[in-house]
C-alpha cells in the first residue's frame, strides 16, 4: 500500500510535465488567452515543467508543491472570468482547484524540508 501512495507523485508530476511541454508547443494559441500574453505562457511552462521534475527527483519537492498550488490557484481567475460566455471554463475552474489540492497533498507529503516546514 505504501508504494502506491508513494506512486501518487509520479502521477501527479506526470501531468505538470506534459502540460508544461505543451506551453511551450502552444505559446501561440494560449498567448491570446493569458493576461501579459506569450512571455506568461513560456514562464509558467517552464514553471510547470521546473516543479514536475522537483517532484520526480524529491530534491525541494516540499517548496516546488506549495508554490505550484499556489500558481495553479492563480490560474483559477482566467477562467471564472470566462464562465460568462463559456459554461466549459467551469470544468477548467475545478481542473485547477483539484489539481491545486493534490500540489498541497504531494507538499504535505514531501520529505524534503529544507526550506519549508
Amino acid at each position: 500500500m505504501e508504494q502506491i501512495i508513494r506512486a501518487g507523485r509520479y502521477l501527479y508530476a506526470l501531468p505538470m510535465a506534459i502540460f508544461g511541454v505543451m506551453h511551450f508547443l502552444s505559446a501561440d494559441q494560449m498567448a491570446g488567452m493569458t493576461p501579459g500574453g506569450i512571455i506568461i505562457v513560456y514562464l509558467t511552462g517552464a514553471a510547470l515543467i521546473l516543479a514536475a521534475i522537483s517532484i520526480f527527483i524529491g530534491k525541494y519537492d516540499k517548496l516546488a508543491c506549495l508554490l505550484l498550488g499556489f500558481m495553479l490557484l492563480l490560474f483559477i481567475w482566467p477562467h471564472a472570468q470566462g464562465m460568462s460566455s463559456n459554461e466549459m471554463e467551469l470544468l477548467n475552474v475545478l481542473k485547477n482547484i483539484a489539481m491545486a489540492g493534490g500540489a498541497f497533498m504531494c507538499a504535505s507529503l514531501a520529505k524534503d524540508s529544507t526550506y519549508v516546514k
